[in-house]
Protein backbone atom coordinates (compact mmCIF):
# COMPACT_ATOMS: atom_id res chain seq x y z
CA UNK A 1 0.00 0.00 0.00
CA UNK A 2 1.80 3.15 -0.71
CA UNK A 3 0.94 6.47 0.98
CA UNK A 4 0.78 9.97 -0.35
CA UNK A 5 2.04 12.81 0.63
CA UNK A 6 -0.10 13.83 3.47
CA UNK A 7 -0.51 17.55 4.53
CA UNK A 8 1.52 19.30 6.99
CA UNK A 9 0.70 19.33 10.80
CA UNK A 10 0.44 22.96 11.33
CA UNK A 11 1.35 23.07 15.31
CA UNK A 12 -0.29 25.87 17.33
CA UNK A 13 1.25 27.37 20.80
CA UNK A 14 -1.08 25.37 22.64
CA UNK A 15 -0.54 22.00 20.40
CA UNK A 16 3.18 22.61 20.01
CA UNK A 17 4.48 20.73 23.11
CA UNK A 18 2.38 17.43 21.96
CA UNK A 19 4.11 17.72 18.23
CA UNK A 20 7.64 18.46 20.25
CA UNK A 21 7.57 15.40 21.74
CA UNK A 22 6.29 13.18 18.84
CA UNK A 23 9.83 14.22 16.98
CA UNK A 24 11.49 12.08 19.65
CA UNK A 25 8.89 9.33 19.86
CA UNK A 26 7.13 10.08 23.14
CA UNK A 27 3.63 10.27 23.76
CA UNK A 28 2.70 13.57 25.84
CA UNK A 29 -0.75 15.00 27.31
CA UNK A 30 -1.18 18.77 29.24
CA UNK A 31 -1.12 17.73 33.15
CA UNK A 32 -2.39 20.60 35.05
CA UNK A 33 -0.13 22.33 37.61
CA UNK A 34 -2.61 23.01 40.16
CA UNK A 35 -5.22 20.30 40.49
CA UNK A 36 -2.77 17.57 38.51
CA UNK A 37 -5.67 16.14 35.63
CA UNK A 38 -4.42 14.58 32.67
CA UNK A 39 -6.45 16.02 29.29
CA UNK A 40 -6.02 15.63 25.86
CA UNK A 41 -6.06 17.46 23.21
CA UNK A 42 -4.25 20.40 24.68
CA UNK A 43 -6.50 23.17 26.04
CA UNK A 44 -5.83 26.35 27.24
CA UNK A 45 -7.40 26.33 30.34
CA UNK A 46 -7.67 23.01 32.53
CA UNK A 47 -11.43 22.09 32.36
CA UNK A 48 -11.62 20.51 35.66
CA UNK A 49 -10.21 23.63 37.68
CA UNK A 50 -9.74 26.52 34.80
CA UNK A 51 -6.13 26.85 36.02
CA UNK A 52 -3.64 28.34 32.92
CA UNK A 53 -0.92 26.54 34.30
CA UNK A 54 0.07 23.52 32.57
CA UNK A 55 3.00 20.69 32.00
CA UNK A 56 3.41 18.26 29.69
CA UNK A 57 3.51 14.78 31.02
CA UNK A 58 4.43 12.05 28.87
CA UNK A 59 1.83 9.12 29.53
CA UNK A 60 2.41 4.84 28.87
CA UNK A 61 1.89 4.17 24.55
CA UNK A 62 -1.14 1.54 25.76
CA UNK A 63 -4.83 1.51 25.74
CA UNK A 64 -7.96 -0.21 24.74
CA UNK A 65 -10.57 0.96 21.96
CA UNK A 66 -13.51 2.72 23.41
CA UNK A 67 -14.76 3.16 20.05
CA UNK A 68 -14.17 3.13 16.25
CA UNK A 69 -15.39 4.06 12.87
CA UNK A 70 -14.55 2.79 9.53
CA UNK A 71 -13.58 5.55 7.02
CA UNK A 72 -14.17 3.68 3.33
CA UNK A 73 -13.79 7.19 1.36
CA UNK A 74 -10.40 9.66 1.71
CA UNK A 75 -11.15 13.03 2.91
CA UNK A 76 -7.88 13.44 1.44
CA UNK A 77 -5.65 12.26 -1.93
CA UNK A 78 -2.99 10.96 0.10
CA UNK A 79 -5.42 8.51 1.94
CA UNK A 80 -7.00 7.07 -1.50
CA UNK A 81 -4.75 3.75 -1.11
CA UNK A 82 -5.41 3.81 2.34
CA UNK A 83 -9.31 3.31 2.36
CA UNK A 84 -10.74 1.44 4.37
CA UNK A 85 -9.10 2.10 7.31
CA UNK A 86 -10.23 1.82 11.30
CA UNK A 87 -10.67 5.12 13.06
CA UNK A 88 -10.38 4.23 16.45
CA UNK A 89 -11.10 6.74 20.32
CA UNK A 90 -8.77 4.71 22.60
CA UNK A 91 -8.82 4.48 26.33
CA UNK A 92 -5.22 5.20 27.13
CA UNK A 93 -4.12 3.84 30.30
CA UNK A 94 -3.07 6.60 32.44
CA UNK A 95 -6.72 7.99 32.01
CA UNK A 96 -6.99 9.75 28.70
CA UNK A 97 -8.80 9.54 25.44
CA UNK A 98 -6.72 9.54 22.08
CA UNK A 99 -7.67 9.56 18.53
CA UNK A 100 -6.09 8.01 15.56
CA UNK A 101 -6.08 5.54 12.98
CA UNK A 102 -4.97 1.50 13.65
CA UNK A 103 -2.22 -0.29 12.02
CA UNK A 104 -2.14 -4.22 10.98
CA UNK A 105 -5.50 -5.05 11.00
CA UNK A 106 -8.35 -5.30 8.68
CA UNK A 107 -10.96 -2.16 10.05
CA UNK A 108 -13.39 -5.31 9.88
CA UNK A 109 -11.79 -7.12 12.49
CA UNK A 110 -11.37 -4.43 14.97
CA UNK A 111 -13.28 -4.99 18.33
CA UNK A 112 -14.29 -2.71 21.50
CA UNK A 113 -11.81 -3.11 24.39
CA UNK A 114 -9.13 -4.08 21.80
CA UNK A 115 -5.60 -3.37 23.33
CA UNK A 116 -3.57 -1.00 21.48
CA UNK A 117 -0.36 0.52 21.54
CA UNK A 118 0.76 3.68 20.18
CA UNK A 119 3.82 3.16 17.44
CA UNK A 120 5.44 6.71 15.73
CA UNK A 121 5.58 6.84 12.25
CA UNK A 122 6.85 8.73 9.95
CA UNK A 123 4.27 9.61 7.48
CA UNK A 124 5.22 11.72 3.92
CA UNK A 125 4.64 15.20 4.66
CA UNK A 126 3.82 15.02 8.42
CA UNK A 127 6.86 13.54 10.05
CA UNK A 128 6.73 11.42 13.07
CA UNK A 129 2.91 10.78 13.90
CA UNK A 130 1.36 8.54 16.66
CA UNK A 131 -0.34 5.74 15.38
CA UNK A 132 -2.45 2.65 16.90
CA UNK A 133 -0.88 -0.92 16.92
CA UNK A 134 -3.55 -4.11 18.11
CA UNK A 135 -1.40 -5.83 20.85
CA UNK A 136 -2.20 -9.17 21.75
Amino acid sequence: MSIGVRPEIKATEISQGFWDACKESKLVVQKCCDCKKLRHYPQLLCPSCHSEKVEWFEIRPTGAIYSYTITRRPFHPAWKESTPYALVTVDMDDGVRMMGDILNIDPEDVKIDGRVAVEFEDMPGQGLVPRFRLVY
